[in-house]
């Protein structure tokens, strides 16, 4: 007999037990919270050959996390990689393989011609909008998943889902009272959608409504941080929304509690972590020893540098905080090493990764005036090794308080200037409360 996910299609492998486990394994997913992982896992104990079981492991574990992680979705991968396929699973894997080489960009398309054929495949959807976010793709972002909305409707019990990714892209190309709309419905259908929760607190956080922030993130703390897996990013948002108030004492707290407090070496935390440090860092913030720390778990990790420049930049980030001047120079040679090796990486190093980190290390040595060249250089075309616009904003503070320790008060002023007419008000002058 066969068995069907929510979108109606066949898994192959799957008993109707292993079927439910996957089907709430995907919501947990969609989610980013609940037991995703031990879900997958009693599917696979019950269903081995369950193709999709074994993707989906895979997805959960390749990106974003730490070294046992990635063995752990390399094997999965493999393992499914081995198995009978239907043609929309053979989608998921061929873009599984191009994950597996670090071809980001080749699986975006491949998930994009996956989810054209199956627009009601939402897991599809989310493995393309993850490429998509990993290459800085900003219109694919919203794209994809609006190419699929004419098949999608309420009455679908995985229609939150579809909502919050279509948020996402709706903000990231800055369409912002649409984004909004869509987050908050798909929070209504679905409270604990971390996803979704997450796209409106950019939207919040691109308009610089501050306080609006800090109400829609405190509203209902239990339902995006419980069992969740990306409750640390949206408490990053949550501090950043105190930082922009000025509310230091906060800021700290939240890093030191549920932002750092666990310590946790996944590759998405660290860089929340990092970015967050920074900002306090070159606003003269004394951290204490918040930045040894950190560089420490960085450079534990040392082993993992090299694969993802955006989050290289942020490694960067730690070892510049704390003077690790061996760290600095190590990982400078791994870039070099980057720029010749496999995949897409090579070009995010290139592009944009290796002069940001040029100009993080000139800022820490106090050589500002390099570092404006550096950060200059590459500030417009930053999108290409991947992140956010509210994570890539860190690369445009940084230059506008070099500018102000450079004495470049033409460029300060120029600088100001141009974010003032993409926000509602001048906070960047609040933060870098300097007199021209």
């Amino acid at each position: 007999m066969q068995h069907r996910d929510l979108s109606g299609s066949v898994l192959s492998g799957a008993s109707a037990a292993a079927t439910e486990n996957y089907i709430a394994a995907v919501e947990a997913y969609h989610c980013f919270a609940g037991d995703a992982g031990g879900l997958i896992e009693a599917a696979i104990a019950d269903s081995p050959a369950f193709t999709m079981a074994h993707v989906l492991k895979a997805y959960l574990h390749l990106v974003g996390s730490n070294a046992a992680a990635v063995q752990v979705g390399v094997e999965a991968a493999t393992t499914a990689l081995s198995l009978p396929a239907n043609d929309r699973e053979q989608g998921h894997l061929a873009g599984l393989q191009k994950m597996l080489s670090g071809e980001y960009r080749a699986a975006g398309r491949i998930f994009e011609d996956l989810t054209i054929a199956h627009p009601k495949d939402a897991l599809g959807l989310q493995a393309g909008q993850l490429m998509d976010f990993l290459t800085g793709d900003s219109r694919m972002l919203r794209d994809r998943i609006g190419r699929a909305a004419p098949y999608w409707d309420q009455g679908r019990p995985d229609y939150h889902a579809v909502l919050g990714m279509l948020a996402f892209g709706l903000e990231e190309t800055g369409l912002y009272d649409r984004a909004e709309a869509a987050g908050r419905q798909a929070i209504e259908l679905q409270p604990r959608n971390g996803w979704a929760q997450h796209a409106v607190a950019h939207v919040l956080e691109m308009q610089d409504r501050r306080a609006d922030g800090i109400i829609w993130m405190r509203a209902d703390i239990d339902a995006w941080t419980r069992e969740s897996f990306f409750a640390v990013h949206n408490w990053w948002h949550l501090a950043l929304f105190h930082l922009g108030l000025g509310e230091v004492e906060e800021v700290l707290k939240l890093y030191d509690g549920p932002i750092w407090g666990a310590k946790s070496d996944m590759a998405f935390d660290l860089v929340d972590a990092s970015a967050l440090l920074w900002r306090l860092w070159v606003r003269g913030i004394d951290l204490g020893n918040r930045w040894n720390e950190l560089a420490d778990v960085y450079q534990a990790r040392a082993d993992t540098l090299g694969a993802y420049a955006f989050d290289d930049t942020h490694a960067m980030l730690s070892f510049v905080g704390a003077g690790r001047t061996d760290a600095i120079q190590a990982l400078l040679e791994t870039q070099q090493a980057a720029l010749k090796g496999p995949g897409d990486n090579a070009s995010f190093t290139g592009e944009v990764g290796l002069p940001v980190m040029e100009g993080l290390v000139a800022f820490g040595a106090g050589n500002y005036g390099l570092a404006v060249e550096r950060l200059r250089t590459v500030r417009n075309r930053s999108a290409r090794f991947g992140g956010s616009h509210a994570q890539r904003d860190l690369i445009d503070l940084t230059l506008i308080e070099a500018a102000t320790r450079n004495k470049d008060h033409d460029l300060r002023r120029a600088l100001i200037a141009e974010r003032a007419v993409a926000l509602p008000s001048d906070e960047t002058a609040s933060i870098f409360g300097r007199a021209a």
